[in-house]
């Protein structure tokens, strides 16, 4: 029996904070990355550069953050949502395993807000394993539209035996996504104290792990005042047995 451990956490971009004020926490994620001990660790708001904080913060990493943030003996795979002014950002995956091949699509529901899909295929052992990294919209019907793409999206990507990971920040306010992910054949670890948002006083679960082909076990939430402060969300830890 395989027990697999599968963390997701948005990291606000690598910055806390608002305008003179704001604080560099890449370097503190970085070694909170490594204290998950997940095998696979779905990022959002994950900068591949920005021209304007990178002459703001003298200590910005000169690698990308994905890589950054790539504990030693992982594969960094990172896809890109939103081009901005400064630059651009996205979601990420760092994979224990081998990264076997992976791909993208454009989930964005309208103008105002980009979104995408990163969709990466892991080998586990002998097993081939799919994993998909979500950003989802701020507006419900948005998010429902984007549950729909990923339903077909899945038909058309994922062989119907291939264990499935689908997770990250859903903006899910009360798992009113639930009943749509398990009717494209998704489930996830069901536990009433799993709040993620706020980082500091969390009061609702906004980020998810869901599965097909593997059975939720439980899930963990790693809290403290450090937590607090690297983030606007804390990370998620679901753990699923093959």
């Amino acid at each position: 029996m395989t027990v697999i451990r599968v963390a997701t956490y948005n990291i606000h971009k690598g910055v806390q904070g608002i305008g003179p004020a704001r604080r560099l926490e890449i370097h503190n994620i970085g070694h909170a990355v490594e204290q998950l001990d997940a095998d696979l660790v779905l990022l959002q708001e994950v900068r591949k550069l920005h021209r304007r904080e990178e002459r703001y913060f003298t200590r910005w990493p000169e690698l990308p953050q994905a890589e950054f943030l790539c504990p030693e003996g992982f594969s960094a795979v990172y896809q890109t949502n939103a081009t901005t002014r400064h630059g651009e950002h996205g979601n990420a995956l760092l994979s224990r395993w081998p990264v076997m091949s992976h791909g993208h699509e454009d989930m964005s529901d309208h103008r105002f807000e980009q979104r995408g899909l990163l969709h990466v295929q892991v080998e586990m052992g002998r097993r081939e394993v799919h994993v998909i990294v979500l950003h989802l919209g701020l507006i419900a019907g948005s998010r429902l539209r984007q549950v729909e793409q990923l339903g077909r999206y899945i038909q058309r990507e994922v062989p119907r035996t291939a264990p499935l990971l689908v997770g990250g920040d859903l903006n899910d306010w009360g798992a009113k996504l639930r009943p749509a992910m398990r009717a494209i054949g998704l489930n996830d670890c069901i536990q009433p104290k799993a709040a993620t948002y706020p980082s500091r006083l969390p009061l609702a679960q906004l980020d998810y792990v869901y599965a097909r082909g593997l059975k939720p076990v439980g899930i963990e939430i790693p809290r403290g005042s450090v937590w607090g402060r690297m983030s606007d969300h804390l990370p998620l830890i679901a753990t699923f047995r093959l």
